[in-house]
């Protein structure tokens, strides 16, 4: 038993440092680092598309943006946590009821 998670913490450590073996040195210019978000502008731009109506408001800064992404994922980890825990409860007050 000792030996197994031995051999699977060195498999661990391999598969992390994989990657960064493989692709030191070689970085956005060859492509491998590349985004989805750069390739989607870049055929949006290609085709000439230009958008139909303006934001209603922007944010001040990067800064700002992030921190309204932030606070939108927390508010929906949050709803998500609380759907999960009222299943929960309910799952295990059904059981309390069967015994």
């Amino acid at each position: 038993m000792k030996h197994e998670n031995l051999i699977l913490l060195i498999l661990v450590i391999i598969l992390l440092v994989a990657p960064f073996v493989m692709y030191s040195g070689l970085g956005e210019d060859q492509g491998f680092f590349g985004g989805a978000d750069d390739q989607g502008s870049d055929a949006v731009s290609e085709i000439g598309y230009h958008p139909w109506f303006e934001s209603l408001w922007e944010p001040p800064s990067g800064e700002v943006e992030s921190l309204l992404f932030a606070v939108q994922a927390a508010i929906g980890a949050i709803i998500i946590g609380y759907a999960f825990g009222y299943w929960k409860g309910i799952a295990s007050t059904k059981k309390q009821e069967k015994d």
